[in-house]
């Protein structure tokens, strides 16, 4: 399947200077310089802004940016907290928003008809990291609602891959890995569904966490229980980051029935914990999903890193008996709930995300009884497993990044997919259970084409999974190439 490029820009980066290091030191690195006085937050925000200025118009990452002034504005006024001992955890860090959460003051458009919604309140996880002192500098690019994993739309267009400008960077938190990976913003927000995190995060070359359901509390959320699959969650260039995201993210609020209330620092230090005979079991496919030769390869070299931090491997993984069909009957029924009454009316939506509500209409009392009960054996099936390890290791995507011009994978390795979820099912099925799941890069293709590996954690292990992610990143450093755009010039 494709769809139309028409507007989009094509023109090849011309050959540039070498990119500031600064927009892409680590956001603890960043931290440190502004407390210790060596930058200000308006020199950061300067550079950032210009490295915006450079790339984002070819990448598309960004699809609102806040003016250049009332930024400038902002970080004098971060400047001034911390000369007075009151700087949040965040301060004076540029931040970008995914366009599917509200901003207060600043457009968002859910990639679709919303195009001049302005918000007057904050989704609650803005609130916090506005409340840590980081400035949003606008909002990263997300395919229409969030459907799909190749982030296009109608209203801003197609989000570019940086480690080449013909694939795509996934989705549906493409905007914010492709930022990352450009060095556009320290850090992001995502939200994930069936891989909404995780499968940007490996096409960019970043990481991306989906915590444990309830970690990060959902405030606005109209569907709170039943069909309940999406989280939000940090993206990052580093785990570390990622856990100092988290610990502002973080934390319960009573209008989210199924937030986890206390309320936990993710600081993992240099990942110091003993890794020695922990038990880590690790699928290619989770058991004959269809995978791509080449990412089953670049997965296979990376797993052995895991033997050398002194772990137990071992090759195994869960039943997943009808994880998909409990995936495909919850998704359908939260969109149909979610966008039913805009469709009833004739609204123009992309065909793909259309047929989903269809679907969601179409489903019964009965279906969904089936599905929750479902859901619940594969939950305790889960459990079960790890009773016997304390992780499960597989590959982030069943393919590499994909031409621009395709909507969704129709075929891996010559085996045809029946819908626009089945290629993405790897990360779907994870979804379903609601563990604690990252996506960390673990290689590459050998058209040097981005893969990332997931780590599944226990329920609520997320310290757990951020540390053996950050062990596996220490000894590999897959995350240290960058796009091949920030090359010196010869």
């Amino acid at each position: 399947m494709s769809f139309d490029l028409k507007n989009q820009r094509t023109t090849a980066f011309a050959p540039l200077p070498p990119v500031s290091e600064l927009c892409f030191a680590d956001a603890g690195e960043l931290l440190r310089m502004l407390e210790h006085g060596e930058i200000s937050a308006r020199a950061l925000m300067t550079a950032y802004l210009d490295q915006a200025d450079r790339f984002n118009p070819a990448i598309n990452a960004l699809c609102t940016r806040v003016p250049a002034e009332a930024l400038l504005e902002q970080a004098d006024q971060s400047d001034t907290r911390r000369s007075q001992g009151c700087a949040g955890p965040l301060e004076g860090l540029p931040f970008a928003v995914k366009d599917l959460a509200a901003t207060r003051g600043i457009r968002t458009t859910m990639g679709s008809v919303h195009a001049d919604t302005v918000p007057t309140y904050d989704a609650l996880f803005v609130e916090r990291i506005r409340q840590a002192g980081a400035i949003i500098i606008g909002k990263t690019n997300t395919p229409e609602f969030g459907a799909g994993s190749h982030t296009f739309n109608d209203l801003f267009g197609v989000t570019r891959n940086p480690y080449a400008l013909d694939r795509t960077a996934g989705g549906s938190s493409g905007g914010a890995a492709a930022a990352l990976a450009c060095g556009l913003v320290p850090l992001a927000d995502g939200s994930d569904m069936g891989g909404s995190l995780r499968n940007p995060a490996a096409f960019c070359n970043v990481v991306g966490m989906r915590p444990s359901m309830g970690r990060v509390p959902s405030v606005p959320l109209p569907m709170a229980w039943q069909s309940r699959l999406s989280v939000e969650g940090p993206m990052a260039r580093s785990v570390g980051d990622c856990a100092l995201l988290l610990s502002v993210m973080a934390g319960g609020d009573a209008r989210d029935p199924a937030s986890l209330i206390p309320r936990e620092e993710f600081d993992i230090g240099a990942a110091a914990e003993v890794l020695t005979g922990r038990r880590v079991a690790f699928t290619p496919d989770l058991g004959g999903l269809p995978v791509a030769g080449e990412v089953k390869r670049v997965f296979a070299g990376a797993v052995g890193t895991f033997d050398e931090l002194g772990c137990a491997l071992e090759e195994a993984h869960p039943d997943v008996t009808g994880a998909m069909d409990v995936f495909r009957t919850l998704r359908a029924h939260q969109f149909a709930a979610s966008l039913g009454a805009m469709v009833r009316r004739g609204a123009e939506l992309k065909p793909s995300l259309r047929e989903n509500v269809e679907a969601g209409f179409a489903l019964t009392a009965q279906d969904l009884a089936r599905a929750d009960v479902q859901r619940t054996a594969l939950y305790q099936r889960f459990c079960a497993f790890f009773e016997r390890f304390d992780y499960l290791v597989l590959p982030s995507t069943q393919v590499a990044p994909f031409d621009l011009r395709q909507e969704w994978v129709d075929a891996i390795d010559g085996q045809a997919m029946t819908d626009y979820l089945e290629w993405m099912s790897i990360c779907c099925i994870i979804s379903v259970t609601g563990l604690p799941v990252i996506s960390v890069p673990c290689g590459f293709t050998n058209d040097g084409l981005p893969v990332g590996m997931q780590i599944v954690g226990a329920p609520q292990a997320d310290r757990a999974v951020l540390h053996l992610a950050a062990a596996f990143e220490a000894r590999t450093r897959y995350g240290c190439e960058r796009p091949g755009l920030f090359a010196p010039p010869n």
